[in-house]
């Protein structure tokens, strides 16, 4: 069987996106890559979307929409990270009160973080989803203030990061993927791209 290492050392990899815990987590791949931050990509959806397809549809409009051809000998990667609660989409929050919000709805619940990538070369594009269960013991009004306050909720979807305090402190259980909880389903991801390669 052949190590990813290998099958990519024909290809170029491209991580198209600006979010740092998704570069640290392709690394660990072990696999050369370049970043090409991508231009920004609407993330309107349509209401008769079924939320789990939602991050998958974004990440496919995200590769779509990139700024330039592809080389022949160039994979592009992109992702979209959500989180679903009640069958409600929580993306990243635009202000205090709604991070705020978020994370007081996800107190003493379990909530469904998806995370869609899209592999794509010059003769074909992959799409797929990871689906991540979270479980919340009650959180506090004071621990949430704390943690907005002093963290950084604004750049993640559901207003929380994994790695951070509130994941630490807060988070009592986890089935499925923590990396896709962090951003990026990464053993998936291993598998996807090695067969996308060799079907290339």
């Amino acid at each position: 069987m052949k190590l990813l290492i290998d099958l990519v050392k024909d290809y170029k990899i491209i991580l198209a996106s600006a979010s740092p815990r998704r570069s640290e987590l392709i690394s660990g791949l072990g696999i050369p890559f370049t970043i090409e931050i991508n231009s920004e990509t609407g993330e309107e959806y349509s209401d008769s979307s079924h939320p789990f397809d939602v991050p998958e549809i974004l990440s496919l409009r995200k590769s779509l929409s990139f700024g330039r051809e592809l080389d022949p000998k160039e994979i592009l990667i992109t992702a979209d990270t959500l989180v679903i609660c009640e069958n409600l989409i929580l993306g990243k929050p635009a202000n205090r009160e709604q991070a705020c919000a978020m994370l007081r709805m996800l107190s003493s619940k379990a909530h469904k973080v998806v995370t869609g990538v899209t592999l794509r070369s010059r003769e074909k594009t992959e799409s797929f989803s990871c689906e991540t269960t979270v479980y919340f013991r009650e959180i506090s009004d004071r621990e949430i203030e704390f943690y907005v306050d002093n963290f950084s909720p604004y750049d993640k979807a559901g207003a929380y990061g994994v790695q951070e305090w509130i994941g630490f402190t807060a988070i009592y259980k986890i089935e499925g993927s923590y990396f896709n909880v962090m951003g990026l389903p990464v053993q998936k991801l291993s598998d996807t791209l090695s067969a996308f390669i060799l079907s290339l």
